[in-house]
């Protein structure tokens, strides 16, 4: 059931699938990938379990020479503290190209430097994916930028305050060096908790974000689910409430929305209920996979090439 090159489920049609198939760590509950990263739960064990529910063919992935990358840091004043960041560019260009820019959000556990599976960012940038015809094609010229966001699932915990570093800080500093400077020449990506925080980003921007792919998001669906798992994800019932990414859905009516969930992803509940909401038109891909390497690296693709076409027709546009 996994969606072919250049298209994806829209969210009517996985909403008509049948969804009762899912095993192995959706069993084990909305957050296994939390207790695995906390040391709680052995992850390959867990992932030995599944007798082929995580099986995901490896794509066939080609790169071009990939461009530069600039790293450093900066004093937050919103996280209060120094924060390291990430700047690549795609081949071909150079540290002052006037670009698209996608900030990539990382997952639980990692930093601006780890954010996307089994390539960095100047990598990503360098995929040549399958275009018409099945040919790989190069990504339509784009940035991508990474910052440190801590452990909080980008929402302000109290004396912290990691989306207005991205927006206030962050992003600005990219515009200064030509970046993400067009109309709505700005998309969010990540995966796990950086999938989640894409996404609700985009929620509390929709004027500034233009498109957003988030992969395996890490959606609970209430805030007792979340505590049990994290207590650190959310401040308060009321935190969650704000960063609720299914109740403020309708905010992406504007916004391209790309989400990717393997069917035995532990969250794949947050996700089939956000899908569910999702405004029309959001290209939804629920199939074969884990909260794991193999679903997340078969997912990077299609998942650039999306943020990509939805850039590359706004860049500059007014």
């Amino acid at each position: 059931m996994r969606a072919g090159a250049g298209g994806g489920w829209t969210r009517r049609r996985v909403l008509g699938a049948s969804l009762g198939g899912a095993v192995g760590l959706a069993a084990a509950g909305a957050g296994a990938l939390e207790l695995v990263a906390r040391g709680v739960l052995p992850g390959q064990q867990v992932l030995n379990r599944l007798d082929g529910a995580c099986s995901v063919p490896d794509p066939p992935l080609a790169f071009a020479t990939p461009g530069p990358s600039v790293s450093g840091s900066f004093y937050s004043r919103a996280r209060r503290q120094p924060v390291g960041y990430t700047i690549a560019y795609p081949p071909g260009h150079q540290v002052g190209s006037d670009l698209p820019l996608i900030i990539a959000l990382h997952p639980f556990g990692a930093g601006h430097e780890r954010v996307l599976t089994g390539m960095t960012l100047a990598q990503a940038l360098a995929l040549r994916v399958a275009g018409r015809g099945g040919r790989a094609e190069p990504l339509p010229p784009m940035a991508m930028a990474a910052a440190d966001g801590g452990r909080s699932y980008w929402n302000p915990p109290p004396g912290d305050d990691p989306m207005a570093m991205v927006i206030d800080e962050f992003i600005p500093m990219c515009q200064r060096m030509g970046l993400g400077r067009g109309h709505r020449a700005v998309a969010t990506m990540g995966i796990s908790m950086g999938g989640y925080g894409a996404i609700l980003l985009a929620e509390k921007y929709p004027t500034l974000i233009r498109a957003v792919a988030a992969i395996g998001p890490a959606i609970w669906t209430s805030y007792p689910q979340a505590r049990a798992v994290n207590a650190g994800a959310y401040a308060s019932a009321a935190a969650f409430a704000r960063a609720d990414v299914v109740t403020h859905a309708p905010a992406l009516a504007g916004v391209a929305v790309r989400v990717a969930c393997g069917l035995s992803d532990p969250f794949h509940p947050g996700v089939r209920a956000f899908a569910q909401v999702l405004p029309p038109g959001a290209v939804v891909d629920i199939s074969r996979g884990c909260h794991s390497y193999p679903f997340f690296v078969a997912q990077e693709p299609p998942s650039l090439a999306f943020l990509g076409g939805h850039l590359a027709g706004g860049h500059l546009a007014g």
